[in-house]
């Protein structure tokens, strides 16, 4: 007698109604009913009405005159257990998602109580860190001097110490970086391509370990970090995929007989790879297995802010058969970054992160004596979304949310600006400050958490000032409240403001605050140039239900990534190939299949065959071809005269 019965006012009133009189003691039963406005009523009847009426429905069934009672009283959970089950033969299986080339990486699910409670356990432990790092990293963790390595979340709580590297051991990693890249370039791309996917192995094996070390060293939530441990996943697998179909063996041209023509790839030397602390194992471990699968040795610089993940994943690399001379980590600050840069031996650099960081690093390689070297940058945006009256608003509200506050709004994709068309505008402020009501905004060890904190705070005192500025200007819509915890750490509370334009930033706000700006429908056109006219084309996001505004906005806009109907956060692998133009960035796209190009240098062998003999190949052409013959033999003596 534990329970009661629910049933809907209006419905169901004369089934239990004789239930009560058929049995003693019968269950209370509560009636509920729908309160609210008709805007979201309708929908809500219109539901029941679907549910309701459909042939498979209790309450149609109940009615029917013509079924027999058993049938209607069967038991539901006899008929599934003798059920066969109904996947189709044709619908893949999440690990076989992407076919033959790669296994999908392995999520968690953060709803089952047992997964979250063990993740919550270890991120609340301090990450074992080596004593002494394997032989060839430079700038080793816990080495006693150098900076301190603090968790945003509580700038009490110690995680590591860091030692720049010097000058000799920047020499000495490119000695012997130098010294191994030929050989590392003579071995098959697919051995290199196994050992790519043994790291990736590795790294899901040990996720226990990376994602409590992303939590406590980055600011990560848990679903943020269990989602970054498969992105670098999903990294390794693709590299090597793609190697093993594009870099494996040279490729035969077509020409002349009495010639043949062949086409292969090679490492250009000895890669330098600099990523950024917002994503410091994926965006780290891509441009390193990138690099690396295409022949090149790489030395690899994390962002100061995040050594101890890049150390990890370097060691899980090496112990997967990476061997330490081609793959070397050194760490410091942005004066270490520069000399690797400016070093002669520097044959090309791979960089994420700010705008004019990529155009120091640009200018350094061209100012340098020695060989042109390429550089791949995937640098920031002044992120928008429009969203015009057909949008589904709680979609919007959904999506708007997620994009500029996920990660807290740490991300090069998270939207900075939202253009709201007049007819919406008020009532989708209204429902996105009401979504913000519900983030919690936290330590990000606990699951509940959904915004931890700003990577330095030196980045959230900018941010913070941002933001009272725009209070000062009468511009501060709403905020988030912060959580007690946020008195240790570098918390800055989600923030909603509108302004008149784009142009009023003069700079993008690397956090959780979202801008919005209002348009009317017939300057649709000119606010999408507007709000493209910063220079930046990273990702742009479309809330509407009118495929031909999509088609037009697409044509329009010179960026990386569009997004319509849905967020602009969380690029997937080999789906979304993500990388922007303009000042955000060279590309070509990470994850993409056009990546691994740009990592290597061409050659083109050309044989005279007939100076060993001639063509060998026209003896065995079919003897009923008697015009193939004749034309490849035509061809050989034009080429002999020629």
């Amino acid at each position: 007698r534990d329970f009661e019965f629910q049933r809907l006012h209006g419905m169901g009133e004369t089934l239990y109604l004789a239930a009560a009189a058929h049995y003693d003691r019968f269950p209370p039963v509560r009636v509920y009913a729908p309160v609210g406005s008709h805007e979201d009523l309708l929908a809500y009847l219109v539901r029941r009405l679907l549910e309701n009426g459909a042939n498979s429905s209790f309450v149609n069934r109940i009615l029917n005159e013509q079924l027999p009672p058993e049938r209607v009283a069967t038991d539901p959970l006899r008929t599934a257990r003798n059920t066969i089950p109904a996947a189709h033969p044709a619908i893949a299986l999440p690990r076989d998602l992407f076919g033959s080339d790669r296994p999908n990486s392995a999520g968690m699910d953060l709803t089952d109580h047992d997964q979250v409670a063990l993740l919550e356990s270890h991120c609340a432990q301090t990450p074992s860190m080596p004593a002494r790092a394997a032989p060839i990293i430079f700038g080793r963790p816990g080495g006693g001097s150098g900076h301190h390595i603090f968790n945003p979340a509580d700038r009490g709580d110690h995680v590591g110490d860091c030692v720049d590297a010097l000058p000799p051991d920047i020499e000495r990693a490119f000695a012997l970086a130098s010294r191994e890249q030929a050989v590392w370039n003579d071995a098959e791309a697919d051995a290199r391509a196994r050992f790519l996917i043994a790291a990736a192995d590795r790294i899901e094996r040990n996720h226990l370990h990376l994602v409590p070390l992303l939590v406590r060293e980055a600011g990560k939530t848990i679903p943020d970090a269990v989602a970054e441990v498969r992105e670098a996943v999903d990294f390794c697998r693709y590299y090597a995929s793609e190697a093993m179909r594009e870099l494996v063996g040279p490729r035969a041209l077509p020409g002349p007989t009495g010639e043949s023509n062949s086409l292969s790839m090679h490492g250009r030397g000895v890669f330098v790879c600099i990523s950024p602390w917002n994503f410091p194992l994926a965006i780290f471990l891509g441009q390193v297995a990138a690099a690396l699968v295409a022949g090149n040795t790489v030395i690899a610089k994390p962002a100061e802010e995040t050594p101890l993940v890049a150390f990890e994943a370097v060691r899980l690399m090496h112990r997967a058969g990476v061997p330490a001379n081609a793959l070397q980590l050194i760490t410091g600050d942005g004066a270490v970054g520069e000399a690797l840069v400016r070093h002669p031996l520097t044959a090309g650099v791979v960089f994420t992160g700010g705008t004019e960081t990529a155009r120091r690093i640009h200018r350094t390689l061209a100012a340098r004596d020695a060989p042109i070297a390429p550089l791949i940058a995937e640098t920031g945006g002044q992120n928008v979304m429009f969203a015009d009256s057909s949008a589904l608003l709680e979609q919007l509200t959904d999506d708007a949310v997620r994009s500029a506050f996920v990660s807290a709004g740490q991300r090069c994709s998270a939207l900075r600006v939202l253009y709201l068309q007049n007819d919406i505008a008020d009532r989708a402020i209204e429902m996105i400050a009401g979504a913000m009501d519900e983030l919690r905004v936290g330590n990000p060890d606990r699951i509940d958490t959904d915004v931890g904190p700003i990577i330095t705070g030196r980045a959230a005192s900018r941010l913070q000032s941002h933001i009272d500025a725009l209070s000062r200007d009468g511009k501060h819509l709403h905020s988030t409240a912060l959580t007690a915890e946020c008195a240790n750490g570098t918390f800055v509370a989600p923030t909603l403001a509108e302004i008149g334009s784009i142009r009023d930033l003069a700079r993008e706000h690397f956090g959780p605050v979202l801008h919005v700006v209002r348009y009317s429908a017939r300057t649709f056109e000119a606010a999408v140039k507007d709000a493209l006219g910063t220079g930046y084309g990273l990702t742009l996001g479309l809330h509407s239900r009118i495929r031909a505004r999509a088609r037009q906005l697409f044509a329009m806009a010179p960026v990386g990534n569009v997004y319509v109907n849905r967020d602009m956060v969380g690029a997937v692998v080999g789906s979304q190939p993500f990388g922007g133009q303009g000042l955000s960035g060279t590309g070509p796209k990470a994850g993409g299949p056009n990546y691994l190009a740009r990592f290597v240098t061409e050659k083109v062998l050309t044989v005279n065959t007939t100076a060993e003999g001639g063509n060998a190949e026209l003896l065995s052409l079919d003897d009923a071809s008697p015009a193939s013959a004749m034309a490849g033999a035509s061809t050989a003596a034009d080429g002999d005269l020629e």
